[in-house]
């Protein structure tokens, strides 16, 4: 099935590029981001602020600005349509920037130093985004588009063996699961006591467990959504982790 953004773009899986470097570190986020577009209508009133219409160019995109106008570019759009825009820059890349800030400063690592996964590696479209989209889009633009919704199952046991491979061929032995999800739909599978990033106290405490007789361990931390407040987010994961990375640095 061919799934794809408003206006048209392909929805391209997102995956690590294999340098051939053996790497410190294996990351396991949820799903991948998009590149966004703030979409004013044809009477040049803005529509959508933060609009989904390309698959990121590299997993966990930092954001650039001058790609963003490159995807815009393609997307050429037809006047009676409106036109589109950048959207602001904290859309674009803010898990990515908190992963480079929160997780790898800290721990004294690189983009070079890890090999970076995701549970789902294709784009998914959230509530507030299926609504936005409903309330606009749906009844304006009559460009059809296949984006769906984030499943239930957010990996299944064919894309877990995916994820084992990738784990595998990265040579990572230490492993840091970005939230619930991760631990819920990998973890869980190894170390079925742990179930959610509240089970393990306290917050950073590694977690052993083997794979296909191969030792590893889980650094279980909380999702950059938390940690660099995106959208709705806990107070309590903020300050666990600001908290850790304190220790660290001490």
């Amino acid at each position: 099935m061919r799934y794809t953004f408003p206006f048209g773009q392909p929805i391209i899986p997102v995956r690590q590029v294999d340098n051939g470097h053996s790497k410190k570190m294996f990351i396991l986020g949820v799903y991948a981001s998009a590149v966004h577009v703030k979409w004013y209508g044809a009477d040049g009133k803005l529509r959508i602020r933060a609009m989904a219409v390309a698959s990121e160019p590299e997993i966990f995109w930092r954001g650039n600005n001058e790609y963003v106008k490159e995807v815009i570019r393609k997307i050429n759009l037809n006047p009676k349509y409106g036109h589109l825009e950048p959207a602001d820059t904290a859309f674009n890349g803010p898990s990515g920037i908190c992963l480079d800030e929160n997780y790898l400063r800290p721990l004294g690592l690189t983009r070079d130093d890890v090999w970076l996964c995701d549970l789902l590696p294709e784009s998914r479209k959230n509530k507030s985004q299926e609504k936005a989209l409903f309330k606009t889009y749906d009844k304006e633009v009559d460009i059809s588009y296949n984006f769906p919704p984030v499943p239930k199952c957010i990996a299944d046991e064919h894309r877990i063996k995916e994820i084992i491979s990738e784990l595998e061929k990265s040579g990572a032995k230490r492993i840091i699961l970005l939230g619930d999800e991760p631990i819920k739909y990998f973890l869980y599978r190894f170390k079925p006591k742990i179930g959610k990033l509240s089970s393990i106290e306290p917050y950073g405490k590694e977690v052993e467990f083997c794979i296909n007789g191969m030792p590893y361990n889980a650094l279980c931390l909380a999702h950059p959504r938390q940690t660099a407040r995106l959208g709705k987010s806990n107070q309590l994961w903020y300050e666990r982790h600001k908290n850790w990375i304190n220790n660290i640095k001490n």
